[in-house]
């Protein structure tokens, strides 16, 4: 891969809709002097003239035409974004405006940006490393407010800074058995394998502690896969109209209405819900209901969350028993709903239930270990909404999440170069263990060292970064 190209780029980078504001930027060598050939200030000096770092008024023209009155940004490489010299024009917002301009560019020696280009310009052109440029685009299509911490966390560094210094210690330890290999009169290995242990034990306790965090870090960046559960009209589908604030569901008096999945995103305090509404678990002779209700109990194995509507004006039952061995050994929330009406269940009888559901449980002692939170709610009324979100916090996060030193590792790229770094250290403490030669230590070392380069792009092929990029948004 070339670090530099010699070529310029140009694409819009605003939302291609009508808007107050649209920037075109442009990127590489001769971004000053194509700018030249558009711009008219009111001053006479041309663009390539002025000082970097500086905003110019002044008008786009074709010729004589005025296109637009803008506002043009200037900054010389290689101090921006890209690493090279840099072109924003802020123009009016309109569709055509903004495409008549990039047109104008492209006519006057720039070539349309592929996605991500300008991004991976920077990547190449050292300003940022990979995990970093990653960052940028998880920062572009966050959709929660943990989502955006962690991407702004990223991009500052803190995951290239871990890696660097996990890195850092592995070459170290690599160069002392090199150098010990090649001059073995001046230094001695001997007794530095029992050193090396304890290292290589210490480095594969920070790693897997990276990868212990993917879980969370997953949620954070895609959302709570949560399937909403129950019989046949206890609210499931009132809940999730309450949830995303309008009638998305339909809600009738009529038990099994629900027959397919229906999926919406939610954003509860700044927690992403990807969430589905099932069909009623209950035994039925009708074909389309009982589909619907295999599909729910699918959807229910896969989720992280399961929210267990149950209408406690009502008695429990067997479905209501076979709900609780669904949720057996998964993260839920046992919603009691419809608090406005009289009561025929109370927590502690849910509590019961569930124990007697399952004989092995069913003790004195067990009733002290029910752990489901439990929440009373109206989802007609949008009563314990509220409580609902708090619960979800300290079900998933423990409440809060601090981004000041924590590391998540949100990628699932990530998380195997970590594995494999972690792999190849365990093969450094069999060596050891197996009192094999020095060199042994050096070749798996090199491994790890090698894997975890690949997070920050240290090494990584062409393919992988082109693979990378082509996923981001044009303009970006």
């Amino acid at each position: 891969m070339k670090g530099l190209y010699n070529d310029t780029i140009a694409a819009i980078s605003t939302a291609m809709s009508d808007a107050g504001i649209g920037i075109v930027r442009m990127s590489g060598p001769k971004a000053y002097s194509i700018a030249d050939k558009i711009y008219r200030g009111k001053k006479e000096k041309l663009l390539s003239e002025q000082k970097t770092h500086t905003i110019h008024y002044g008008y786009v023209v074709d010729g004589e035409c005025v296109v637009d009155e803008v506002l043009v940004m200037l900054m010389r490489g290689p101090h921006s974004y890209t690493g090279e010299d840099t072109v924003e024009i802020n123009c009016h917002g309109g569709v055509y405006v903004v495409k008549r301009i990039l047109e104008l560019l492209v006519d006057r020696g720039a070539r349309p940006a592929e996605p991500g280009e300008f991004t991976k310009r920077a990547f190449l052109n050292g300003k940022i490393d990979l995990s970093q440029a990653e960052a940028v685009g998880d920062l572009i299509s966050s959709k929660n407010q943990y989502a955006l911490q962690s991407s702004v966390s990223q991009l500052k560094g803190n995951i290239r800074n871990k890696i660097s210094e996990i890195r850092n210690e592995i070459i170290y330890h690599t160069a002392f058995i090199e150098s010990a290999l090649d001059d073995p009169e001046h230094i001695s290995v001997d007794g530095y394998g029992d050193k090396l242990w304890k290292t290589v034990e210490n480095l594969m306790s920070q790693i897997k502690r990276l990868i212990d965090t993917y879980d969370n870090g997953r949620i954070i960046k895609e959302g709570i896969r949560t399937v909403i559960l129950g019989k046949p009209n206890v609210g499931k589908s009132s809940l999730l109209n309450a949830l995303l604030g309008e009638d998305r569901a339909i809600v009738t008096e009529i038990a099994g209405t629900t027959r397919d999945i229906l999926e919406e995103h939610i954003n509860l305090r700044g927690i992403s819900l990807n969430i589905m509404d099932t069909a009623g678990i209950r035994d039925t002779e009708d074909l389309v209901e009982k589909i619907g209700v295999d599909r729910a109990k699918i959807y229910a194995d896969q989720a992280d969350l399961i929210l267990y509507v149950i209408d406690v004006s009502k008695p429990l039952d067997e479905n209501d028993r076979e709900i609780f061995q669904l949720i057996t050994h998964k993260k839920a929330i046992i919603l009691l709903n419809k608090t406005d009406l009289d009561a025929a269940v109370t927590e502690e009888d849910v509590k019961r239930f569930y124990f007697a559901s399952d004989p092995s449980k069913n003790n004195s002692k067990a009733m002290d270990k029910f752990t489901i939170p439990l929440v009373l709610m109206s989802a007609k009324e949008k009563m314990g909404i509220d409580v609902l979100e708090e619960t979800l916090k300290d079900l998933f996060f423990e409440g809060n999440l601090s981004f000041n030193d924590e590391i998540y590792i949100t990628n699932v790229r990530h998380k195997a170069a970590l594995q494999d770094a972690c792999s190849a250290l365990a093969r450094v403490k069999e060596s050891i263990e197996s009192d094999m030669p020095e060199d042994f230590y050096s070749i798996d070392l090199l491994d790890a060292y090698e894997a975890l380069g690949s997070i920050t792009g240290e090494k990584t092929g062409e393919d992988l970064v082109n693979e990378i990029f082509s996923k981001f948004c044009m303009g970006k």
